[in-house]
């Protein structure tokens, strides 16, 4: 029974085969799922790798980023304590490493750094960004590490927190703005310098315009003519300091734009210096000052340079030290050879003067454009400001340098060399025409350095110089060594005893030559009385070798010297039988040229307009021998007149010379005339020479 009832609980075949498939799909379906759980930790893991490689990458980055900032970045826990310092902060604060610092405070490390009292207020400010939990920023000079070099930093200071506000740490960071700074300031003191510059313009132009407009009235009125003459020489003067202005400012215009160019022609460095020395010789007059020169026996006779601008940069120079050294001063001028290579020679040359000197502080702003010494409007001396800025230009264009050595109240030493080709040797001198050996020379001045100057010439040409540093022992020399072939007597030395001196020189050696050495400005005044003591020829201080060498030679009766420059007659050129046409709009300017060319006999016939001028030439082209054309006309300007003549189907407009008249001298300005068909230029203010040269050069006399 029991079988049998086992027998009928026991599951069929069938039931077994169901529970069998069942079993199976849940196996399938265990795998399938185990599949995609091994599928899904795959995926995680890429996940996590790529994850973590893109996160390395990251704090790569950040780290470079960190590591290469020019900033500072500090990152300090919630108790002040170092987390992380930039490389920027370990270099200046001269750390090795950052281990050495991590978890260090940061006012320990700070007070091996900074000053107590920098690290106090830096401490307040970290103190009162967390109280405030906001960041704090404010401005301070540190010098890490006590280097000596204070940097100036925009600092922050940011409390973290995290998601629930809780403060986590401090991130601090160091903004050097130390050159932003100085930048910002080099340009608030450039616009101030300009400022101060046209308030000193407005008062440099308005003071000669004043006295122009003043003196006109005044001589308008004034019935007599030595009234009026006084009133023409004050107006020539302002107008000569106007025009001085107006040239510092148009030279200081094309340094700015960079359209300064040098003119090279070869010339004497001794009469370019002597030019000048004449030109600023009245004021050393006015102001009873003593003006010397000492010019190196050693310079070359020429050199290839451009003279003009040099003579600008002595001329600035000299008018300086006159002007800032007060009456009985002195103003020395030294010139000399210091070197040569290259086939370049280097010249030095040396303005000193006895005036009030220059402070450090106003040395370090001298050769800045706009700038001077003093600059306020209500300075003592007057000046554009420009004059350095200039003189320093032309010098470096010509490879040189310009300083000063000076301290205030003891006077000033202006310094400057320049490189130039030596110019083509002379072969004859006329040193040659004298047989130097025999001839003796004697020198009175009451300077000893003129004296040993002057000597140091006359040894050079080969001839024996005696020199006294007054009439007295003069006198003395004359008693015991016999008489001399020429004296050059300074006027002031000899005082009293120039009557008695020339005497005695006559009576040792009757054909002897006395020389009056003495300022140009009172030779007139003294001409007279000197002449008549026997002494009929003056060498004008500062004297130079080849005015020294002239003279002598003149008064041995050896060739005299070549003047420089050929000296015209006081007849003006006669141009009868010529006409030219004069195309100018401005009245004063027409009425200007009429009264120069008036002397010459020149027939003139005006256009006020560029299309009046192409209109009158067009209509008789065979009238007119010569064209002179201003630029600015309303209209049709001068060059687009000058263009309409050469293009007109005439044999004449080809060939009329055509002379620009304008204030514009910039190089472009003149090749633009040129380029237009012009022949010349002119430049205005009108000069009257300049004209007459050009009518010289393409009119028949």
């Amino acid at each position: 029974m029991d079988e049998i009832g086992n027998q009928d609980t026991a599951p069929s075949a069938q039931e077994l085969q169901k529970e069998i498939r069942g079993l199976k799909r849940k196996l399938a379906l265990s795998e399938a799922n185990l599949a995609r759980a091994r599928q899904t930790a795959l995926a995680q893991d890429r996940v996590e790798t790529i994850l973590n490689d893109s996160l390395k990458k990251d704090l790569q980055f950040f780290k470079l980023v960190l590591e290469n900032a020019t900033h500072i970045l500090l990152l300090l826990d919630f108790d002040g304590r170092f987390s992380y310092a930039s490389a920027r902060f370990l270099a200046d604060a001269a750390i090795a490493n950052f281990g050495l610092i991590d978890g260090h405070h940061y006012k320990d490390v700070f007070r091996r750094l900074i000053a107590e009292g920098d690290l106090n207020k830096f401490a307040a400010m970290v103190d009162s960004a967390v109280a405030r939990k906001s960041t704090v920023s404010f401005e301070e000079q540190l010098d890490f590490n006590f280097q000596g070099s204070p940097r100036i930093f925009s600092i922050l200071i940011t409390p973290m927190t995290d998601e629930d506000g809780k403060s986590t740490g401090i991130m601090i960071l160091f903004n050097d703005i130390t050159d932003i700074n100085n930048a910002l300031e080099a340009a608030n003191l450039a616009n101030r310098a300009k400022s101060e510059f046209l308030a000193n313009m407005s008062h440099e132009i308005r003071t000669p315009m004043n006295a122009i407009v003043g003196m006109t009235s005044i001589g308008k009125a004034a019935a007599d003519l030595e009234r009026k003459n006084y009133c023409f020489a004050k107006i020539e003067e302002a107008s000569s300091h106007l025009l001085g202005v107006i040239n510092d400012i148009l030279d200081m215009s094309k340094i700015e734009a960079g359209k300064l160019e040098l003119s090279l022609v070869e010339f004497s460095f001794e009469k370019m210096l002597q030019r000048v020395a004449n030109v600023v010789n009245f004021r050393v007059h006015e102001k009873k000052q003593v003006f010397t020169a000492h010019i190196d026996s050693a310079l070359p006779k020429t050199f290839i340079g451009d003279d003009q601008r040099i003579a600008q940069v002595v001329t600035n120079l000299l008018g300086n030290a006159i002007k800032f050294t007060p009456e009985g001063g002195s103003v020395t001028l030294d010139a000399r050879l210091a070197g040569e290579s290259n086939g370049l020679c280097a010249i030095r040359v040396k303005i000193t003067d006895t005036g009030i000197g220059i402070s450090p502080e106003q040395q370090a702003r001298l050769f800045q454009s706009f700038q001077q010494a003093e600059s306020s409007t209500t300075r003592k001396f007057g000046g554009t400001g420009l004059g350095l800025a200039i003189s320093k230009s032309i010098v470096e264009m010509m490879d040189g340098k310009i300083w000063v050595e000076s301290e205030f109240g003891q006077g000033s030493s202006f310094i400057f060399t320049i490189r130039l080709k030596r110019g083509a040797e002379k072969t004859a001198d006329l040193r040659d025409s004298v047989d130097w050996r025999d001839i003796h020379i004697l020198a009175v001045d009451g300077n000893p350095d003129v004296l040993l100057y002057f000597a140091e010439i006359i040894r050079g040409f080969g001839a024996r110089c005696a020199i006294a540093a007054s009439a007295g022992a003069a006198l003395g020399m004359i008693e015991r060594d016999g008489g001399y072939h020429i004296a050059f007597v300074d006027w002031d030395t000899a005082g009293g005893e120039r009557a008695r001196l020339i005497s005695a020189l006559k009576a040792g050696r009757p054909a002897a030559g006395v020389v009056i050495m003495i300022s140009p400005n009172e030779w007139d005044a003294a001409a007279a009385e000197a002449k008549k003591m026997g002494a009929g020829k003056a060498l004008f201080k500062p004297f130079f070798p080849s005015g020294i060498l002239d003279i002598i030679t003149e008064t041995l009766g050896a060739a005299q010297q070549p003047a420089e420059e050929t000296q015209t007659d006081d007849a003006p050129a006669d141009f009868t039988g010529n006409r030219i046409l004069l195309a100018e709009d401005m009245e004063v300017n027409r009425e200007i040229m009429l009264a120069l060319f008036e002397p010459t006999n020149l027939g003139i016939d005006c256009a006020v307009s560029g299309v009046a001028a192409v209109s009158m030439f067009s209509r008789a082209p065979e009238k007119y021998d010569m064209i002179f054309m201003d630029i600015q006309m309303p209209e049709m300007d001068g060059l687009e007149a000058t263009r309409r003549i050469r293009a007109l189907d005439l044999p004449r407009a080809k060939t009329v010379p055509i002379i620009a008249m304008t204030a514009n001298v910039f190089r472009e300005d003149v090749e633009k005339c040129l380029e237009a068909g012009m022949n010349g230029h002119v430049g205005k203010p009108i000069n009257y020479s300049d004209v007459i040269s050009s009518l010289q050069k393409y009119l028949k006399l």
